[in-house]
Order: structure tokens, then sequence, then C-alpha cells
């Protein structure tokens, strides 16, 4: 039998926080994590941030993910964009655990969001759709193969410095 390592976290460094800053600030859909009636429910939505770096949706009062969310607003994101080729594990991903907090639709966060949705825009008209922002409790970096990471919410506060 193999024994596995004490800790198989590497600390945190500055690289780790730029790579989860960069997953967040590139990534346009994110894979949703709530509880409904106890169960754990997943669900694909559509993912930003506000000019202030916060996690951020829009999402309808028809789904049942926003109802979890109403009822318990702790909840958990899986933030990837999967390469065309190659193996999508062996790419970096972030779990980040959050908690809900329905906004208004200022006109600040229609602009970011129609910025990078521009397809949604039909969708923001509607009374029924709600902007949602994750305000992060701690965050999980697996950066490639035997590279994670823990995240606390300060190391995924702050915005990535343009390239």
């Amino acid at each position: 039998m193999t024994t596995r390592p004490e800790n198989i976290l590497r600390p945190t460094d500055s690289e780790a926080r730029s790579l989860a800053r960069r997953l967040l600030s590139h990534a346009r859909f994110a894979a949703l994590g709530v509880l409904v009636d106890g169960a754990p429910h997943v669900t694909r939505i559509g993912f930003g941030m506000t000019p202030d770096f916060t996690p951020l949706t829009l999402i309808s009062d028809l789904a049942l993910h926003t109802q979890a969310l109403r009822t318990a607003p702790t909840c958990s994101l899986l933030i990837a964009e999967p390469p065309d080729k190659g193996d999508p594990l062996a790419f970096p991903r972030l779990t980040l655990s959050a908690v809900a907090e329905f906004a208004e639709k200022t006109d600040d966060l229609l602009a970011a969001w129609r910025s990078d949705h521009p397809k949604s825009a039909l969708y923001l008209a509607f009374s029924d759709f709600h902007f949602v922002r994750f305000r992060p409790l701690s965050g999980a970096l697996n950066g490639g193969f035997g590279k994670a990471f823990h995240l606390t919410a300060d190391d995924l506060t702050q915005p990535v410095a343009p390239e």
C-alpha cells in the first residue's frame, strides 16, 4: 500500500496567485455548485468579473440554482477553460468557495457584462434576470500536475496587471 504525503499542497506564492487571478480574469463560463434539498447540484453558468474584480454571473429566477442560492448562498465555482487539444486535467483550474450576493443591475455591471458577454444583451433587460456577485472565501488551485495550492480570499481579490 502506498502512503500519501502529509501535505500535497505547495506554499502559495506570487506565481500561484497570478495564475488564479488570470483564470478568474479570462474565464467566460464556470461550473456552479449549490445545494438543492441537501444534495449537490452543479450547472454551467456565464462568468465574468466586476470592475472591482469580484466574480459575477447573470442568472434567471426560473433556474433551480437561483432559488438554491437564495436559500443557501454558500456555493462553489469551478473556473477553467480547457484547451481545444490535450488532456483538460493537465491544465490549470480553480475551485472557488464563495458566498453569493444578489446585486442591482448598475450601469457599471451592465457595461462590464455586455463587454464580455455580448450575446447576453437580450437577457439583461428581462426583469427575472439578476446579477450575482460571488464573495470569495477561499480557493483550491490546481496549476497542473503536482502544482496544488490553497488560496485565501485576499489571494483572489486583486486584478491581474495587463500582459
